[in-house]
């Protein structure tokens, strides 16, 4: 039985080592077919991503990056899936390899584009939401917020890092969309607060708007609450200065 035993390790052993040595000398014909292998993955990924089957290709680009992780196309298949992800609607997935770029990658030539994608997959997060937008009205910025939140501060990094992007415009766009309907909520919750005489939770939700979003229309809304929070909070001196500030704004407008 000892014997036996031997024998198998023995074999084990020397197949390991074959292994080994032909992983460590495989001929140029081999490398030259791993590497038509590879190219044939990656074509076939942006032949779909231009025929717009997304789902197919993020299979392509997933199967690439698994199979050569170091391959000569691993970086830009890692690039692409977050624009895969993005128009097959899978957001987490796209916010997730965005991150994930951005990450191993901080001075990649697409590393602004990752930076976008992940803001704007957070905007498109609720579909649904946002395509009822035209829809809505007035109802709108009583949903929950929370995404439109996150993409205003990742769009708005995005700027700062990037302010000559090509995407620099339609990032300044979206966020002028954002704040608005941001800004909108804020009056909504400080004039719940005010209804309810919680006059402090008001000021500080008419304040954040004021000193945040001051290009905001509900800028004029959020000083008025606040003069009307001050004046029941007996604070006179303030009330008075946003009404100074009220009346400038009113001024240049």
């Amino acid at each position: 039985m000892v014997i036996i035993k031997k024998k198998i390790l023995h074999v084990l052993l020397i197949t390991i080592a074959s292994i080994f040595f032909i992983g460590c000398n495989s001929s140029p014909e081999e490398e030259i077919t791993i590497e038509m292998i590879e190219k044939d993955i990656y074509d076939q990924a942006q032949s779909r991503l231009k025929a717009g089957n997304y789902a197919l290709a993020i299979v392509s680009l997933e199967t690439l990056e698994r199979q050569f992780p170091f391959g000569r196309y691993a970086e830009q298949a890692q690039s692409e899936l977050i624009y895969a992800y993005y128009k097959n609607s899978s957001y987490d997935a796209a916010i997730s390899a965005a991150e994930r770029f951005i990450s191993l990658h901080p001075r990649h030539p697409n590393t602004p584009y990752a930076f976008y994608l992940k803001g704007l997959a957070k905007f498109t997060d609720d579909k649904n939401f946002f395509g009822e937008l035209p829809f809505l009205g007035d109802m709108t910025f009583k949903r929950d917020l929370s995404k439109a939140k996150e993409s205003f501060d990742d769009l708005s990094e995005f700027l700062t890092r990037y302010p000559e992007s090509d995407y620099a415009g339609n990032a300044k766009q979206r966020m002028i969309f954002l704040r608005n309907l941001i800004a909108k909520q804020e009056i909504y919750i400080a004039e719940y607060y005010i209804e309810r005489k919680a006059y402090v939770a008001a000021v500080n939700r008419a304040n954040y708007i004021i000193r945040h979003m001051s290009k905001s229309p509900e800028v004029v809304k959020a000083l008025e609450i606040s003069i009307l929070a001050y004046k029941e909070l007996g604070k006179d001196d303030l009330a008075k200065e946003a009404q100074e500030i009220l009346r400038s704004y009113k001024e240049k407008a």
